[in-house]
């Protein structure tokens, strides 16, 4: 599978990126095509009026590196590895923009609007995290935010993983061990069971399958 690791803080080494790099790694151990980007270089013009900024063409007019990045690398993904700092209990502004400007690239005004909308669906979506307050409800905002955006876009957000820390590399000494929880998550998220059933989803009783002749465990999915 081919794996997009973007790390959405402007600073390069931090935390958030030394996350996204853990979970990078176990998607490579898992066998996938990996490849990691840092979001600053691409996304730099925030979401305008597209009444008054599109060209002639009905094409973005934002001159960044966002349809390049849009085009040749998430859109070609299988799975997208997604890490963000925690900016006032909200996600990273540069990651909110790109989800953002995703507008300007599936609306039916849009030269590529079906080819983007028909490309996004299905991605499989590992967010990571990084925080310095170990509050639980500080990071709620960002997970429910993600789950929406996901669903929204008929994506399986398949995990989230968050690291504390708030200088460079910190993140490290977290004794939750969240590089091993990420590195984890990269490493299975195509196999990570993802449901989310409606009154009228067909399922078993069954969560995890039924027992084998050998006694394992069989997926039902």
């Amino acid at each position: 599978m081919k794996v997009l690791a973007i790390s959405s803080s402007p600073r390069r080494d931090g935390n958030s990126w030394t996350l996204a790099e853990a979970a990078a790694k176990g998607a490579r151990e898992a066998g996938h095509e990996v490849e990691s980007v840092y979001l600053a270089d691409f996304v730099r013009g925030l979401l305008r009026d597209c009444r008054t900024c599109r060209l002639s063409t009905g094409a973005c007019g934002i001159d960044d590196g966002y349809e390049r990045l849009l085009m040749d690398h998430v859109m070609p993904a299988d799975g997208l590895i997604i890490a963000t700092p925690l900016y006032w209990y909200g996600i990273n502004g540069t990651l909110k923009t790109f989800f953002d400007r995703l507008f300007c690239y599936t609306a039916g005004s849009s030269p590529v609007g079906e080819q983007v909308s028909a490309a996004l669906p299905g991605k499989r979506i590992a967010a990571l995290i990084a925080c310095e307050e170990s509050y639980r409800g500080a990071t709620l905002g960002v997970e429910a935010q993600l789950q929406e955006m996901t669903r929204y876009l008929r994506q399986s957000l398949v995990g989230v993983v968050v690291g504390v820390g708030n200088s460079r590399g910190e993140v490290e000494s977290d004794p939750s061990r969240p590089l091993d929880r990420a590195a984890d998550l990269g490493r299975r998220m195509f196999e990570i069971s993802v449901t989310d059933y409606r009154l009228d989803t067909e399922r078993s009783n069954r969560v995890w399958g039924s027992p084998d002749s050998t006694g394992s465990w069989s997926d039902s999915y």
